[in-house]
């Protein structure tokens, strides 16, 4: 894929390979305008994949189409729409509204040998919470709801202060999961007047690996909603960007080095796993997971 903006600002993401013959756009093709011209023969492609113009100003074939992806920016990020189906876009992501949070810090783990499935698990597998980050007194204060492709689901639970002499970590979390590829955390942390809104972006690389991206915003609550964004970011950006990245990485080389058991003998206390991997087969058909390996 080539991924560009036009001159208008656009977000375009496009199968990379010219459909004339064959050439790879991102390497010497160049943004001219609305469009994307081939570095080979200069045949020049609108936003939809039309071939508009050849480098010779003759007719275009009409045959000559490049793949467009449908995009969707939100949340500070560019989302492009691909269905293993071919189907067409069946549900829309959630705009975000981020007047009075601080900039999006980002971390990305590339080349993760896992599967967005893998990742997202996560999201409801309640025992990992205590065994793998440390949390304790872990509760489902909010049941999991599955609505469509939309997933959600609270907890509450405590850990160790952010800092040496400050108050434990009594925190208040709502999941929020849209497709397998893309996920949001609002945090609500009442003793230190903080809230975050972590994202977590899993995008395939081929079948074995993924890009796993990740990002937080902060605000402020109670008797700390007066300060300022920048100066947030300023002052806690670095060490919560640094703390949501060491929490991810005691996730990471579980990830990588685990195999997916299709049908595991559950325990008390795992979490409504069957529930999540029957929500999450709709996006690779009656089969799931399986079928998609």
């Amino acid at each position: 894929m080539v991924v560009y903006r036009t001159l208008s600002g656009q977000a375009v993401v496009m199968a990379a390979h010219c459909p004339h013959m064959g050439a790879h756009l991102g390497f010497g093709g160049r943004v001219v305008g609305e469009r994307i011209r081939c570095p080979m023969h200069g045949f020049e492609f609108d936003s939809s994949g039309a071939c508009v113009r050849t480098g010779y100003d003759t007719k275009p074939p009409p045959t000559c189409r490049a793949k467009a992806y449908p995009v969707h920016e939100t949340h500070g990020a560019v989302f492009a729409w691909r269905d293993p189906q071919s189907r067409e876009p069946w549900f829309d992501l959630p705009d975000g509204d981020y007047d009075g949070w601080t900039a999006l810090r980002t971390h990305c783990f590339s080349g993760l040998r896992s599967h967005p499935q893998e990742t997202t698990e996560n999201s409801i597998d309640i025992g990992h919470f205590a065994v793998v980050h440390e949390y304790e007194n872990v509760s489902m204060n909010e049941p999991l709801r599955l609505d469509g492709a939309h997933l959600s689901v609270g907890y509450h639970f405590e850990r160790r202060a952010m800092f040496r002499g400050g108050p434990r970590v009594s925190a208040d979390i709502r999941i929020h999961v849209h497709g397998l590829g893309f996920s949001y955390v609002e945090v609500n942390m009442p003793a230190y007047g903080l809230r975050t809104r972590n994202l977590v972006l899993p995008t395939p690389v081929d079948g074995d690996s993924i890009d796993l991206r990740i990002g937080l915003r902060m605000r402020g609550a109670g008797p700390m909603r007066w300060l300022p964004a920048w100066f947030m970011d300023r002052a806690l950006g670095p060490s919560a960007i640094r703390t949501y990245v060491n929490d991810v990485s005691q996730d990471y080389e579980i990830w990588a080095n685990k195999r997916y058991v299709e049908r595991p003998p559950l325990a008390e206390g795992d979490g409504p796993v069957p529930k999540y991997r029957r929500w999450a087969g709709q996006f690779y058909g009656e089969e799931g997971r399986a079928a998609a390996e």
